[in-house]
């Protein structure tokens, strides 16, 4: 299970779309807090995050995550590429941080990394 979270929807639509094709099981999340509110109950679960989201920051929802003990790999992206956010990133445990707009190979290929799993397009 693949939990999209980020505030925009065309990006959430998009990702969508390329998880979709590639066989991917994916829940849609508008909001760092929504996705606190009603997180996937078990199996495995990757989340592929906004870093720069209103009210609730992607890191912000990583580090939430590290407090209750939840642990899921984490696909950090953001239009802001800086040094502090990657490094934050990682700290909190992301296994990779893209830059939008992400390719969709690279994306594809984070995924597989990040929860051993290959799709199945």
């Amino acid at each position: 299970m693949i939990c999209i979270v980020d505030d925009d929807e065309s990006v959430r639509r998009s990702f969508a779309r390329l998880l979709r094709s590639a066989g991917f099981e994916f829940r849609v999340y508008p909001s760092a807090a929504g996705f606190l509110a009603a997180p996937p109950a078990g199996g495995r679960v990757c989340i592929l995050m906004d870093i720069t989201m209103p009210h609730m920051s992607g890191l912000e929802l990583q580090a939430r995550l590290k407090e209750r003990g939840m642990r899921f790999p984490v696909i950090a992206i953001s239009a802001r590429d800086d040094d502090v956010a990657r490094s934050t990133a990682r700290m909190l445990g992301a296994s990779f941080f893209l830059r939008k707009p992400v390719d969709d190979a690279a994306l594809l290929s984070a995924i597989e990394q990040a929860t051993g799993t290959p799709h199945a397009a």
